[in-house]
């Protein structure tokens, strides 16, 4: 089982101490065994954690930033809000992170939900299902610009003249799809994922997921096998680490390769948590298999 770090606290204070944090914390967690050092994709601090108006650093700059401060680990967003970056530029965006890393870029994906962001900020909040043929389309515009057709496309959200993208990515970056949802988001994992990351971690739950999954996957002719779970298993691992381990014996008996964990808002010492993944979890998630 590999563990990847999931880093949402941007502590309160100095601006300045906000890049050394950062370039610590993605350092300890390469060295530390993680598989992945993964940033959501906001601009205010998310009010079930913290306050909105708490410091959250913008994604894509955040990763560019860190692939110059790592070697090894890969880098995403878990996951980019579809809302927030027209399709050209954002494939534009994964490519040129994964040139800079040296092949590192995943492309986390999702449909967005944090309404106060858009309305403060000006970005459209469509409706729901608009906002899953918005993500839809992107995912195939994403596609093409990775692939030898530079032709145009022509969508019902997106049009695009030209799908010019040089350089190509050194790896066409892993398409990660986040959610859950039954009818719609598992249904994109089916047809367009190499990774879906879970948030259920309720292990019979989760086995009824990956059951509609496959009968997606059925629909579509695809492979499950082709397509590597992971699950967002943001609990402190350190408060039960024995019941924690448990549970994700379960999840990878149910196929799950990876998970996320990774320190929440209000704790003092990020790169510290971090540091003890390395010490004392990632060597006993690497027992399990």
């Amino acid at each position: 089982m590999e563990l990847a770090v999931h880093f949402i606290d941007f502590l309160p204070g100095d601006p300045a101490a906000l890049g050394p944090t950062l370039a610590d914390a993605a350092k300890a967690a390469e060295q530390g065994g993680a598989t992945l050092f993964t940033l959501a994709d906001h601009f205010f601090q998310m009010e079930n954690l913290a306050r909105a108006e708490d410091p959250f650093l913008e994604g894509y700059t955040s990763l560019g930033f860190l692939a110059g401060q790592t070697a090894e680990i890969d880098l995403s967003l878990l996951v980019t809000g579809v809302t927030y970056r027209y399709p050209g530029m954002l494939a534009k965006a994964v490519t040129t992170l994964d040139v800079l890393s040296g092949g590192r870029s995943m492309f986390g994906i999702g449909a967005a939900w944090y309404d106060r962001e858009h309305t403060a900020l000006g970005f459209p909040y469509p409706p729901l299902s608009t906002r899953f043929e918005m993500l839809e389309e992107t995912l195939q515009i994403c596609l093409q610009m990775w692939s030898d057709d530079n032709g145009p496309y022509n969508g019902k959200h997106y049009q695009l003249a030209e799908t010019i993208c040089e350089p190509q990515p050194i790896r066409r970056p892993p398409i990660l799809i986040g959610g859950d949802g039954e009818k719609k988001t598992l249904r994109l994992v089916a047809q367009y994922a190499d990774i879906w990351n879970s948030t259920t971690t309720e292990v019979d739950e989760l086995e009824h997921k990956i059951d509609v999954l496959n009968r997606h996957c059925d629909a579509v002719g695809r492979d499950p096998g082709e397509i590597r779970k992971t699950v967002g298993f943001l609990v402190d691992p350190f408060e039960d680490t024995d019941g924690y381990l448990k549970t994700t014996e379960r999840f990878a008996e149910l196929g799950v390769e990876m998970i996320n964990v990774g320190p929440f808002p209000g704790n003092p010492d990020p790169v510290g948590f971090i540091r003890r993944l390395g010490d004392e979890l990632i060597p006993r998630l690497a027992q399990i298999a």
